[in-house]
C-alpha cells in the first residue's frame, strides 16, 4: 500500500511559480496530517514539475487532482502526462463527499458574521463550466444540490464562466443578503478577474468569499481521501 502521494492542480501557465508555491504549501500541510507519508505537489502548467514529482515519489504513488470537476484535465490530460507510470488517480476535490459539509460550515460562519438567516439569504455559486463537456456543469450542480440539503437558503443559483447561464446574468437581482461562493480550487485568473467583473456588471451587493478550494479545512479533506485510498488499496 502506497504512502506516497502527489497533489496535482492546473496552475497558471502565464506565471506558474506562485501557483506552484501555493500548492507546495498545501502539500506540506497535508503531510503534517499524515505522519510517515511523502506528499509532493505539481501543477500541470509548470514544465517538468509533474515529471520530477513522479520520479521522487517512487513506485505507485497516489495522485490527488485538486480540481473541482471530473473533466478533460483530470481524465485525458492527466493520464497522458502520467504516461506509463503506475499511479492511482483519485477523484478530484470537487467530488469529495465531505466537501459540501465543509462548505456548509464556511457558509454558516459567513451568515453568522453578517447577522443573516439562511431563509432570507441567497447563495450564488460561481463556477467554471465548459463549452466542450457537460461534466463540469453536472458536478457543480451536484455540489449545489448537496448544499441545499444542508442549508435552507432562500435560493441557490449557479453561474458559469464558459457556458450558459453566465455569471453576470445569474448574479442579477440577488439582493444585498447574498453570498458568492467561487467553486474553484485556487485563486487563478477566473477568480481574480472574471468573477469580480461579472459581479460588477450585475451590480452585486452581497459578499464574495474566497474559492472553496482555498478553505483551511481542504488539507484535512485531502489527507482523509489519501488515507482512505491507501486503506482500500
Amino acid at each position: 500500500m502506497s504512502s506516497s502521494a502527489i497533489i496535482v492542480s492546473h496552475g497558471q501557465p502565464s506565471d506558474p511559480d506562485p501557483a506552484e508555491a501555493t500548492l507546495a504549501a498545501l502539500a506540506a500541510e497535508v503531510a503534517r496530517a499524515l505522519p510517515g507519508w511523502q506528499v509532493a505537489s505539481a501543477t500541470l502548467a509548470k514544465p517538468g514539475a509533474l515529471e520530477a514529482a513522479l520520479t521522487a515519489a517512487g513506485p505507485h504513488p497516489l495522485v490527488y487532482p485538486l480540481f473541482m470537476t471530473a473533466g478533460w484535465f483530470t481524465g485525458d490530460e492527466l493520464r497522458k502526462r502520467l504516461r506509463d507510470r503506475q499511479a492511482d488517480i483519485l477523484p478530484p476535490l470537487g467530488l469529495d463527499p465531505g466537501l459540501p459539509g465543509m462548505a456548509a460550515d464556511v457558509l454558516r460562519a459567513t451568515l453568522s458574521r453578517e447577522g443573516w438567516q439562511p431563509g432570507e439569504s441567497r447563495l450564488f455559486i460561481a463556477a467554471h463550466g465548459s463549452g466542450r463537456s457537460r461534466n463540469s456543469a453536472r458536478d457543480t450542480q451536484a455540489f449545489a444540490s448537496a448544499l441545499s440539503q444542508l442549508i435552507a437558503f432562500a435560493e441557490i443559483r449557479v453561474g458559469f464562466v464558459e457556458e450558459a447561464p453566465y455569471l453576470a446574468d445569474v448574479a442579477l437581482d440577488l439582493g444585498p443578503k447574498a453570498i458568492c461562493l467561487p467553486f474553484f480550487a485556487a485563486r487563478g485568473g477566473h477568480v481574480m478577474d472574471d468573477i469580480p467583473e461579472a459581479l460588477d456588471a450585475s451590480e452585486y451587493k452581497g459578499v464574495a468569499l474566497a474559492p472553496i478550494g482555498c478553505a483551511p479545512e481542504v488539507a484535512r479533506l485531502v489527507a482523509r481521501a489519501l488515507e482512505t485510498a491507501r486503506v482500500n488499496a
